[in-house]
């Protein structure tokens, strides 16, 4: 096969780094190339595997992946891949696969090694190159930082720590103590730690003792305290702490005082830990006490996923805080209002419900009352305490539910019997647009009280609607009217103007209609789960595709990823979050991700065309 050698040059000439050399190199470089074809799926280089070539893509498109079958990067036409070894000299760290029919330009070792030895752009280029796809290899592989005590010691050091020499007057190491305005003193000689003293041995060992001001600091020390290195986990220091009784730690390097690490900052490390928060919630004595939590999480939540927290475990930072912030209103409002006068439940429904919040969710909540529930005689006390909680939680920074599904509003609030009246009109007889509102109480979830009444009302739920099969049409109506933004030719639609301009919405054409399609697969199957990533699984195979399942729960945990991502920098920047993203933020891999995700969803939507009369409701 040939081509022609100007086409193969002005194709060169258009793209990095190629077009940075001059005609004559373009020309030679040019006809040294060769011509290859490459089906898709063909492995173009195996991971740890010997590579002597570079391949310029013409057309189609190839993937790098890691040796755990991790996408790194996906390139198309103009782009290379397999210069990584060739700079290293090394075995193939990825594996190169074409995933698109696709027209090829090979160069090989030694015509890869003249062109940059005598051109050091182009290697400069590539080893920029190389560098980028390592750095994304490793953010994909690691695990995410978690669990906050796992932070290192070097990351909670602050100024460096007060020193004295063991000659120092006890008067003295009180006074520097003093205008330093610290707790502690280490006590050595140059970088070699000898010693330390607290607060605690000037009062116990200096003033109850009656010892001499002028007596050296020596004398009363800890001689050789225990220590911990900088590179050690905050864990080890508290353990060290609890077990030893003592509230400070000198920091040692290889035998160098690097500095001292205190009970307090453990402290206020544990302030950033979600099980630290919510608890510090259940502490707080009034809603007042309490404003801003939510916003507190959300921006813990932030943090998290600037530090490669998964989508799934940000979400449930944020369900966690937001339960809490639940139980703790119920809480106050029972002490200011009296015992409830019957048994009842608060219960989340929604993203909280499915344990799948964002930092731009509102609150959607209600009642579950017992039977015994009496409109005349308990009302008022049901009203007001919906009303404390829901109030409480605008208050916290969980803002009030636009559509009013709030336990605030009396038809929200309901006994067992009336809720299981009200699913069996919506599941007898259901109205599209009454369904557009209700469906959302299929994801119900007690976070307060008596929690068999909310378990008898869901069970009941699913179990009616189960063999009701118009129901399941109105569902799959529903799901296939949230179209992706999407054209036909793979192109993303953006907002043309307004304040949302050059942006998509990723819930209104993505993640909801991934949740409204487990709903109606998890309903049709008869199962209780309730998170939108438990409902897909359940249903795999059964009332879904097991390939479909997994397309949609992949397509979700990404949309969920780029949201909380572009909603933490929001909230980074001062913002309100929003679920509008602008494309042009994204990487170019990303981009394509986001297509594939809208692509599995349109194909799960048409799908649903087939198997349900979504269009003849």
């Amino acid at each position: 096969m040939s081509v022609e050698l100007d086409e193969v040059r002005g194709f060169l000439a258009q793209h990095e780094p190629f077009s940075r050399l001059t005609g004559p190199v373009l020309d030679e470089l040019s006809a040294a190339l060769r011509i290859r074809y490459a089906r898709r799926g063909e492995e173009l280089v195996a991971a740890g595997a010997n590579n002597d070539t570079l391949f310029i893509i013409r057309s189609g498109a190839v993937d790098v992946i890691d040796p755990d079958g991790l996408l790194l990067d996906r390139r198309e036409a103009g782009f290379a891949c397999g210069y990584s070894s060739l700079v290293s000299g090394s075995l193939s760290h990825f594996s190169l696969e074409a995933v698109e029919d696709s027209l090829l330009f090979e160069l090989d070792r030694p015509g890869f090694l003249a062109l940059i030895e005598e051109n050091p752009a182009v290697e400069r280029f590539y080893s920029a190159q190389s560098r980028q796809v390592r750095a994304a290899a490793k953010e994909l592989v690691d695990d995410a930082p978690t669990d906050v005590l796992r932070t290192k010691i070097s990351e909670l050091l602050g100024e460096p720590a007060l020193q004295a020499t063991p000659e120092t007057s006890i008067r003295e190491a009180a006074t520097l103590m003093a205008e330093r305005g610290v707790s502690s003193l280490l006590i050595a000689q140059g970088t070699r730690l000898q010693g330390i003293i607290t607060d605690r041995d000037l009062r116990a060992r200096v003033l109850a003792a009656g010892v001499d001001p002028a007596t050296p600091v020596s004398e009363i020390m800890t001689p050789h305290p225990v220590t911990v290195a900088s590179d050690a986990p905050a864990m080890e220091a508290l353990l060290h702490m609890a077990q030893m009784s003592i509230h400070h730690l000198p920091v040692v390097d290889s035998g160098k005082l690097a500095g001292i690490i205190s009970q307090s900052d453990i402290t206020r490390l544990l302030h950033n830990d979600p099980i630290y928060l919510t608890a510090d919630f259940s502490r707080r004595s009034s809603p007042a006490a309490l404003e801003g939590a939510y916003g507190e999480a959300a921006t813990l939540a932030a943090r998290y996923v600037e530090r490669g927290s998964s989508p799934q475990e940000a979400a449930s930072m944020l369900t966690l805080a937001a339960d809490a912030l639940g139980r703790r209103l119920c809480t106050l409002a029972e002490e200011e209002l009296g015992p409830p006068p019957v048994p009842y439940a608060f219960v989340a429904v929604g993203s909280q419900g499915r344990r799948e919040m964002a930092m731009a969710s509102d609150q959607d909540n209600a009642l579950v009352l017992d039977d015994s529930y009496d409109e005349a005689a308990h009302g008022e006390y049901f009203a007001q305490l919906s009303e404390y909680v829901c109030s409480g939680l605008a208050g916290a920074g969980q803002v009030l539910c636009p559509g009013e599904m709030m336990a605030m509003v009396p038809r929200w609030r309901m006994t067992v019997s009336d809720w299981k009246a009200t699913f069996h009109d919506w599941i007898a007889a259901p109205e599209p647009d009454a369904l557009l509102n209700a469906q959302i109480f299929f994801d119900m979830r007690s976070i307060f009280g008596a929690q068999q009444l909310v378990s008898e009302v869901h069970s009941y739920a699913v179990s009616a609607a189960r063999p009701a099969r118009r129901l399941h049409a109105h569902l799959a109506s529903l799901a296939a009217r949230r179209e992706p933004p999407l054209t036909f030719f793979r192109g993303l639609v953006v907002e043309r103007d307004g304040d949302y301009a050059d942006t998509l919405d990723i819930k209104k054409g993505g993640t909801a209609g991934i949740v409204q399609m487990a709903r109606l697969f998890a309903l049709a199957g008869g199962m209780e789960a309730v998170d939108t990533r438990e409902r897909l699984r359940q249903s795999a195979g059964d009332t879904v595709s097991a390939q479909g399942a997994r397309d949609l729960e992949d397509a979700f945990d990404f949309l969920t990823f780029i949201g909380l991502r572009h909603q933490a920098a929001q909230l980074r920047a001062g913002e309100a979050p929003d679920y509008h993203i602008s494309p042009k933020s994204l990487t170019k891999l990303e981009r394509e991700r986001l297509r594939d995700a809208f692509r599995a969803i349109k194909s799960m939507q048409s799908a649903l065309a087939t198997k349900y009369p979504v269009r003849n409701i």
